[in-house]
């Protein structure tokens, strides 16, 4: 798909700018790039941003062969938000597209996005799902299959998790984020949920498509791989959304319903780290909380072999851990 300069109304501004964010990324954002210019769709700019990487040497080394097609910035680390918010800063697109370096998308992404954006001219955002690809339990299964989008994309539907948005799947306008305020840069974590609360929330209209258009690698030095942190930031993030805004009353109960879940989910993990490390007093105090929430048999029974054999539990959930304590969203 070709789209002429002309739709941006300034022949100098790309349409689209892809935003990268690289940390400890040389191992995967060829792949990430690779899948960007093999994109039919062809009116885009391609900004990379080094957020003072450890491994810059390399990063470089890997970016030397796209050096003509990119935009790199390098900076100090400030984490993701920071780096794309200096993206952002320098994109000349109407539009604004986010890919992971990790995650990469198929050739008919950027055309099948920007179709539903030229539907409809009112439309802020929108997002696809993702198949989930890496060393993971998850592996084979989609973003919508794990996590749900049902419904219209509101504040409320956000906050309640009836719909999720994966981040390399998006498109949005810019102004759209300029006028939500930017990525806020306190947050190395949930970053982007806060960002899409507050989107919601200024009345931007948000969509979802249901077709696969990515894959999202899930790996152990992903950011998304620490759940606790992801999970305490997460509710650091309602915790401000409840004290910057005046929510109506249904949105108030869905703002509390889910931190009432991502506690017990956070009590969850804390009580798998700590059975990992062999700290079976604090598993039992961890996992009794969260099947206060859960109440769940095998949870119960998790409980019942930490009081009589912690030891051979520990031995088989180490062994066994990457399918074992897995908990479908509610």
């Amino acid at each position: 798909m070709e789209r002429s300069q002309e739709h941006s109304g300034d022949v100098n501004t790309t349409l689209v700018s892809i935003i990268i964010p690289a940390y400890r990324a040389a191992a995967f954002i060829g792949r990430a790039l690779d899948s960007v210019f093999a994109q039919t769709f062809n009116d885009y700019e391609v900004i990379v941003i080094n957020d003072g990487s450890p491994d810059s040497a390399e990063l470089e080394r890997v970016l030397t062969g796209y050096a003509e097609r990119i935009n790199l910035c390098n900076q100090r680390n400030g984490g993701p938000a920071a780096a794309r918010n200096a993206g952002i800063a320098k994109a000349k697109g109407q539009f604004i597209a986010f890919l992971d370096a990790d995650d990469y998308w198929y050739p008919n992404y950027l055309a099948a996005q920007m179709a539903c954006i030229d539907a409809d001219p009112m439309l802020d955002l929108v997002y696809a799902d993702a198949l989930f690809v890496g060393d993971s339990a998850l592996a084979g299964r989609t973003f919508m299959d794990a996590t749900p989008s049902n419904g219209e994309v509101t504040l409320e539907s956000l906050l309640d998790a009836t719909c999720t948005i994966v981040l390399s799947g998006v498109v949005v306008r810019k102004q759209t984020i300029l006028d939500a305020g930017l990525f806020d840069e306190q947050f190395r974590f949930a970053e982007d949920y806060d960002l899409w609360l507050r989107v919601a929330k200024g009345n931007a209209k948000l969509i979802y498509q249901r077709e696969v258009l990515l894959c999202k690698l899930l790996h152990a030095e992903s950011l998304s791989a620490d759940h606790i942190k992801l999970f305490e930031s997460a509710l650091l993030v309602l915790d401000k959304i409840g004290r910057a805004y005046e929510l109506i009353a249904s949105e108030e109960i869905a703002l509390n319903s889910r931190k009432e879940k991502l506690v017990a989910y956070l009590k969850l993990e804390s009580g798998k780290r700590s059975l990992s490390r062999g700290q079976f007093s604090a598993a039992v105090e961890a996992f009794k909380e969260a099947n206060e929430f859960f109440r769940s048999w095998k949870l119960r029974w998790v409980l019942f072999w930490l009081r009589f054999s912690p030891n051979l539990l520990w031995r088989f959930y180490n062994y066994y851990r990457p399918v074992t304590l897995e908990f479908k969203r509610k």
